[in-house]
């Protein structure tokens, strides 16, 4: 039987900032991932912006990997050309009773080290940007966006590029626990077994299913999947937004709210909705709830201006009825399985976070 070192299972974003991480450590590493490239799930259905850590409950994992993470992302960016923008974010109180929970977001922002924040009256916010209608605006300076399939393929050249490999149609059918190592069932035209010392669960919306997997994880560990589904819509419309515009948040979510790409054109979501399957088809119909709610901050939104873009779908480990979930990154210390390493819930801000992630990690396998 084949032996390597590290066996890491998906080759979203994370799973790459991984296999980066600890190839350049000197880790022999394979990644394995159950569909054709890299980066086809989660990571590359989403709004490709670069969080500032805002929202985020004080001393969660999510807060504190999104504010470390975005300035080793920003740093990564500009030492590797790969395409970004510092834009800024505006978030809008377009009612009067929004105004007092602007402060509140502030607070809740410097609680978790982002001290950029900026409160704006509705002047002020509109001299930034002429065609937005709100009450008052609080401005994150630190916010940006990011290419990030061409950040994906950068973190693959390199993890390549000091020796790991990777195998596509390779999906984990069954792994157990051997002596001091892990045997792996490798699935795909090209079935094979591995044995490694350190396996690590990186597999997005799969991750409770390749967990399943492991002969020898303990069944109550393994949170249960839920599956929430954005639906996202391009605008035909020219966008005179140069900052991200998202409305105060609102129960169950952040609101409907607008995003840029790299090009300047304008994107709108996510309208949630709770799945029981991988199912990224967009129902044009969806947009009718858009309208109303993009004109509470921009009046001028042309009648017919949306146009089905895209899904996503973040990886849930709590049902509907719970507001909040957290990062969960489990080690031998949590499980009890000697050289397993699970991340569950990595949904947004995953991207942002992805190299703090994989610091995380690899200091989890040094333990």
């Amino acid at each position: 039987m084949d032996q390597v070192e590290c066996v890491i299972v998906g080759a979203g974003v994370v799973g790459l900032a991984i296999a980066r991480r600890l190839a350049r450590a000197g880790r022999e590493v394979v990644v394995l991932e159950a569909a054709e490239a890299i980066g086809t799930g989660t990571s590359s259905r989403n709004s490709e912006v670069i969080h500032a850590g805002i929202y985020y409950a004080a001393g969660s994992m999510m807060a504190r990997m999104c504010v470390s993470g975005k300035t080793a992302l920003y740093a990564y960016c500009r030492d590797h050309d790969i395409p970004h923008r510092n834009c800024g974010k505006l978030i809008v109180a377009t009612r009067p009773e929004e105004v007092d929970k602007l402060q509140s977001i502030k607070a809740r922002a410097a609680a978790n080290g982002v001290g950029d924040m900026q409160l704006l009256s509705g002047k002020d916010a509109r001299a930034l940007e002429p065609a937005l209608d709100c009450q008052a605006a609080l401005l994150s300076p630190s916010t940006g966006i990011v290419d990030s399939h061409a950040l994906m393929l950068s973190l693959r050249g390199e993890a390549e590029a000091t020796g790991a490999a990777f195998a596509f149609h390779a999906p984990l059918l069954q792994a157990r626990v051997q002596g001091e190592g892990i045997e792996i069932d490798v699935g795909g035209e090209a079935p094979m077994s591995l044995q490694c010392r350190l396996l690590i669960n990186a597999a997005g919306l799969a991750a409770t299913m390749v967990a399943r997997r492991i002969d020898g994880m303990p069944v109550d560990r393994i949170p249960p999947a839920y599956l929430a589904k954005g639906n996202y819509f391009s605008c035909s419309a020219r966008s005179p937004f140069s900052h991200l515009i998202y409305p105060v948040p609102e129960p169950g979510g952040l609101g409907v709210h607008l995003t840029l790409d790299l090009a300047g054109q304008a994107k709108f979501g996510p309208d949630v909705e709770w799945i029981d399957s991988i199912d990224y088809v967009v129902d044009p119909a969806r947009a009718n709830r858009f309208y109303p709610a993009i004109r509470r901050y921009w009046p001028g939104l042309p009648d017919g201006a949306l146009i089905p873009g895209y899904a996503g779908i973040r990886p849930k480990i709590v049902p509907p009825a719970v507001a909040v979930q957290d990062f969960v990154i489990q080690g031998p210390h949590e499980h009890g399985v000697a050289g397993l390493i699970n991340l569950f819930g990595i949904e947004s801000p995953g991207l942002t976070s992805c190299l703090a992630l994989a610091d995380h990690v690899a200091d989890l396998a040094q333990a």
